[in-house]
């Protein structure tokens, strides 16, 4: 499961919301006509940049108005005639007169932007943008309603690979033998059961669909709001086609350049760092199960984490609770300070030996609904992308050398939350089945116009360093900071963010200075 990019895990509730409140049958869809000549199709894609779009009505979703449409794009860019594949479209339309699309991703690799725009309708941007912009969303290739990639096809297998307990010890090399063994199986099943989209999956050819998509919706530049691992497409896009960026926001900005081992050390102590703020906030509450200083609660809830495995709690449906399932159900609720009274009531629940609330949030966390079954395949398209896009093959320490790394780099809860992400990509991109990807080395995006990198001081998945680092690489990159805690910022209810970012789009105003939110 990822720990990299999740705003999915943020954005899904948020879905379930707009989808309980939504019932109301959609108006007919009245079809913006493009805002401009979207310029000539690149030589030997005409067929795909002609085609001609219907929009048909999505039949339920948002209160405000939706509608859907299919557009194909090739399997393989570099070869098109070898096969197309099916993207899945999702459109509100401005409210007001509109000035063009806003493309948006709500994170991942694995997120389903068709999800986030379907649901959320005109909230899913701030109210100005809404009003003056058609906002699109789309599930990337691989994702969802889109031509999918596909692993296990049994939830029993699917299970096995989230939850699965191993007959040695972690942080054994037994343990990296049976973990290997398991991603081996898990790698063949995506092999077969996807095809030859699986070796093009890539963060690359997520940017040249987007710069179809925005050919389709009649731009003649991409107006575009990536978060979290939506902002590394917004980088590559960039990166690929500095002449078509128009208006580009980019939060919870992920470092393009840094390594893949790198980036996971980083970010682990980013959680670290996020699980203290929430310490202080559990000992400031009444029925907080730690006591004493912020470093002495961190030494007892690490004494939980230590001590899970041996307690086997036993959940309802027979899953027992390991220290690797108890990190990601932590790590669930560290993505924004409204999950914290959970993460309290998981912590006391276990002291009474009930792990219903940990596997309750692990399941948000990979999409496991309540039956058992899965809402969509974000784990397979994180770990395929991660494996095409990253450099896991390259490295030369062993896991377990990096696993102790990532111990020393975040001392609270760094290993375990290695053992269900770095752990599994180690391993599984170490043995996967198709070659990695071939991706910029810098991305400075020379000639594009204007963007808008946003970062949160406290960000757990994506630290601030990564927006910093990205606003200085991009060579018209603009930092818009933000102090405080969560994963993202921009339309979440901060005014001098999102006052910042209306500004942008609707006056074409660009901060002359960080504004220091």
């Amino acid at each position: 499961m990822s720990l990299a990019t999740r705003r999915l895990a943020v954005g899904l509730v948020s879905i379930a919301t707009f989808a309980a409140l939504a019932g109301c049958s959609l108006l007919g869809p009245v079809a913006p006509k493009p805002t401009a000549d979207p310029g000539p199709a690149p030589q030997g894609l005409e067929e795909f940049y002609a085609q001609n779009l219907t929009w048909d009505d999505c039949g339920g979703g948002s209160a405000s108005q939706v509608e859907c449409t299919t557009v194909k794009a090739p399997i393989s860019w570099a070869a098109p005639d070898e096969g197309a594949i099916d993207l899945a479209v999702v459109r509100h339309v401005a409210s007001g007169t509109s000035k063009g699309s806003v493309l948006v991703n709500p994170g991942g690799p694995g997120g389903s932007g068709w999800d986030y725009v379907y649901y959320q309708g005109e909230n899913t941007l701030s109210a100005g943008v809404a009003e003056n912009y058609d906002i699109v969303g789309w599930d990337p290739r691989g994702v969802g309603r889109s031509t999918p990639v596909t692993c296990y096809t049994d939830v029993t297998d699917r299970d096995e690979v989230l939850y699965g307990t191993f007959d040695e010890p972690y942080d054994t090399e037994g343990w990296i033998d049976e973990l290997t063994t398991v991603q081996e199986g898990f790698a063949a099943a995506c092999e077969a059961n996807t095809g030859a989209l699986l070796a093009n999956i890539d963060t690359a050819s997520n940017a040249r669909d987007l710069d179809l998509l925005r050919a389709l919706m009649g731009d003649a530049k991409l107006n575009y709001v990536g978060f979290s691992y939506g902002t590394f497409i917004g980088s590559m896009y960039a990166e690929l086609f500095p002449q078509n960026v128009g208006k580009m926001v980019l939060d919870g900005a992920v470092d393009p350049l840094l390594s893949d081992f790198d980036s996971l050390k980083v970010q682990m102590a980013g959680f670290d760092s996020a699980f203290r703020a929430y310490l202080q906030f559990c000992l400031d509450s009444a029925d907080c199960p730690f006591t004493g200083t912020v470093d002495t609660a961190a030494t007892q809830a690490r004494s939980v984490l230590d001590t899970v495995d041996a307690q086997r709690l036993v959940n309802a449906d027979g899953r027992v609770l390991d220290s690797a399932t108890l990190g990601t159900a932590i790590a669930s609720n560290l993505y924004t300070e409204s999950y914290w009274p959970d993460m309290t009531d998981m912590f006391n629940a276990l002291r009474q030996g009930d792990a219903s609330i940990a596997f309750m949030n692990a399941d948000n966390y990979n999409s496991r609904n309540p039956d058992g079954t899965y809402s969509g395949n974000s784990f397979e398209v994180y770990t395929a992308v991660t494996c095409v896009d990253g450099d896991f093959k390259d490295d030369p320490k062993s896991t377990l050398e990096r696993i102790a790394e990532i111990d020393a780099a975040a001392p609270i809860l760094g290993k375990y939350f290695a053992y269900d992400d770095f752990a599994v990509l180690d391993t599984t991109c170490s043995n996967w089945p198709v070659p990695q990807a071939e991706l910029p080395t810098v991305y400075d995006a020379e000639g594009a116009a204007p963007i808008l990198v946003i970062g949160t001081s406290n960000d757990p998945a994506t630290p601030y360093a990564w927006a910093q680092s990205l606003a200085s690489q991009l060579s018209s990159g603009v930092l818009v900071s933000y102090e405080g805690e969560g994963h993202t910022v921009y339309n979440s209810g901060v005014a001098c963010i999102d006052d910042t970012v209306e500004a942008y789009f609707l006056e074409d105003k660009v901060p002359a200075a960080d504004p220091m939110c």
